[in-house]
């Protein structure tokens, strides 16, 4: 009978913790002040306001909703702030050229710094063709007998991107030869366009300057260098683009801006370019301070080191 009585004590007894120092239950309370709130669909009428309540959510979804804010911030700051897209990744492969477009048409942004790739491949729509669905588990081996290039799950035809760079090495034989930035030679490019969702031949006719620092690392430089090549053995001068003289442009618009704000989509070269406009001010003797507003969306992470996943604090 006394150890069924142990026993039953036991089972009834509770444990339990409590802070009692009053300066640590007060910052618990501080800390503990800010609830996440889950979304609320019902509540939600349009886009805009579903973006915003992610600022109550967790993990990404809060990241999301405050990059937002900062958009917004951006956006309708009295002083507005010089915009400066950083692209690199495959956006218009992807989907994303229309998206694009539309922030240079509706003066969200007021430069660019793109990869070559993004910018040749925009070029290449604009000339009629096209990206198509494919399988990210296709035979590449095939693939490549058929002239198809595969971009993860989508495919391209080699025969027509052989074909644009040709033509952009042969548009570039219509220019007086010497030194280009790849800004002037992208808006002269995109003067010829006609396409009116093209992402070049919209920043032309806005006045948006499209920077493309790695431009060589594209098929816009293949292309070049076809015309390079043809200019050597010909024995006559030729274009070249001054990756320096694109340095020099892209900071005289920072060191003339009262403010400058950031959207970098993914990371990379752009990223970098327009991180280091800043450090170039200098040379100007100009101390910026930095981008006042900064936002990233990119899938990298920090802690492998690279640019691409750093973070902005």
């Amino acid at each position: 009978m006394l150890s069924q009585m142990a026993k039953s004590e036991k089972s009834t007894q509770t444990y339990k913790i409590e802070l009692t120092d009053p300066a640590k239950k007060k910052e618990k309370l501080g800390v503990l002040s800010d609830t996440v709130k889950p979304v609320d669909l019902e509540k939600s009428k349009s886009i805009a306001e579903l973006v915003e309540s992610f600022s109550d959510m967790s993990i990404q979804a809060r990241r999301i909703g405050r990059c937002a804010e900062v958009l917004k911030n951006m956006m309708t700051d009295p002083d507005r702030p010089t915009v400066l897209l950083g692209m690199a990744g495959p956006l218009v492969a992807a989907g994303l050229r229309k998206t694009i477009r539309d922030m240079v048409a509706f003066g969200m942004v007021d430069a660019i710094v793109s990869t070559g790739a993004i910018i040749y491949q925009d070029v290449y729509q604009a000339r009629g063709f096209k990206h198509y669905k494919g399988d990210p588990e296709a035979d590449d081996v095939k693939l490549r007998d058929l002239y198809i290039d595969r971009i993860y799950d989508t495919y391209v035809d080699e025969e027509k991107f052989w074909e644009t760079d040709c033509w952009i090495g042969q548009f570039a034989d219509t220019l007086p030869p010497g030194n280009y930035s790849s800004r002037a030679f992208l808006e002269k490019l995109g003067g010829t366009l006609k396409d009116e969702n093209s992402i070049l031949a919209t920043a032309v006719k806005k006045g948006v300057p499209v920077f493309a620092p790695a431009i060589n690392d594209s098929s816009i430089g293949i292309g070049l260098t076809e015309h390079y090549h043809r200019c050597v053995q010909e024995g006559r001068p030729g274009l070249h683009i001054d990756s320096i003289r694109d340095n020099y442009e892209l900071t005289q618009l920072v060191v003339k801006s009262k403010k400058t704000a950031a959207i970098y989509v993914a990371g990379g070269v752009p990223k970098n370019y327009i991180n280091d406009s800043v450090v170039m001010s200098y040379i100007f003797g100009k101390d910026t301070g930095g981008h006042t507003y900064a936002l990233q969306i990119t899938t990298d992470v920090p802690h492998w080191g690279g640019l691409s996943g750093s973070t902005l604090d």
